[in-house]
Order: C-alpha cells, then sequence, then structure tokens
C-alpha cells in the first residue's frame, strides 16, 4: 500500500509540475508555446540512467566508468532544461513571467523524478523494473 501511496503522490506532482508549465505557455499576457520544447529533455533525461543501469555490473566499486558517464549526460540535459528558458527570455521569444513558471516547474518536475527514482529504484517486490 505504501507504494500507491507514493505513486499517487508523484504523479499528483508531476501534475503541479506541468501545471506551472502550461501556464507559463498558455496565459493571455504570455501566450507563446515555445518554452514546451523542455517537455523533449523530461523524456530524455532518465535515458542515461536506464541505459548505464542496463550495462554496468551491479558491484559495489568506489566508481564506474560507465555511470560516471551517465550521470555526466543526465546533468547536461538537467542544465540544458534550465538553460533554454532563460536563453527564450533573454532574446525576448518569452516573457520574464514565463520563464519563471517554467522554471518552477522544472523544478518540480526534476523533483519528481529524483522522487521515482528514490522510491521505485532500489529493485524491490514493487518496483519500475515490473512495468
Amino acid at each position: 500500500m505504501a507504494g500507491i501511496k507514493a505513486l499517487v503522490g508523484l504523479s499528483f506532482s508531476g501534475a503541479i509540475g506541468l501545471t506551472f508549465l502550461l501556464l507559463g505557455c498558455a496565459l493571455e499576457q504570455y501566450g507563446v508555446y515555445w518554452p514546451l520544447f523542455v517537455l523533449m529533455f523530461y523524456i530524455v533525461s532518465p535515458i542515461p540512467h536506464f541505459i548505464a543501469k542496463r550495462l554496468s555490473d551491479d558491484t559495489d566499486a568506489a566508481s564506474n566508468a560507465c555511470r560516471e558517464l551517465a550521470y555526466f549526460f543526465t546533468t547536461g540535459i538537467v542544465v540544458s532544461t534550465f538553460g533554454l528558458p532563460i536563453i527564450l527570455a533573454r532574446s525576448s521569444v518569452i516573457q520574464w513571467g514565463a520563464c519563471g513558471l517554467v522554471m518552477a516547474g522544472n523544478s518540480v518536475i526534476y523533483l519528481t523524478i529524483l522522487g521515482f527514482f528514490l522510491v521505485f529504484g532500489g529493485g524491490d517486490d514493487f518496483s519500475w523494473e515490473q512495468w
């Protein structure tokens, strides 16, 4: 039952993050949908972790090159997600209020993704590997 509560909480926080993102695009004073390109980064960000988890062996070594490379790529993707709205706002494509809403949505979405991996990434009897 604890897994179901965590899943409901994570889906609720994901919905809040997407609401911030859509408000940054769809409010009448903003009205520009360019910030929706960060959805592509949301989808791509966990892929290096999935690949590294599949390819690396589960040893208790202090460092694993494949895992470190996946952390590097994931960090680049996350930084790009936060950088895109700033660049769009600096070039006057979107307004700064929309940039703030998109940044708030980015924070909530990435905390949701982190929470998902912390709750379901341990390989317990109820995990994302079963899906």
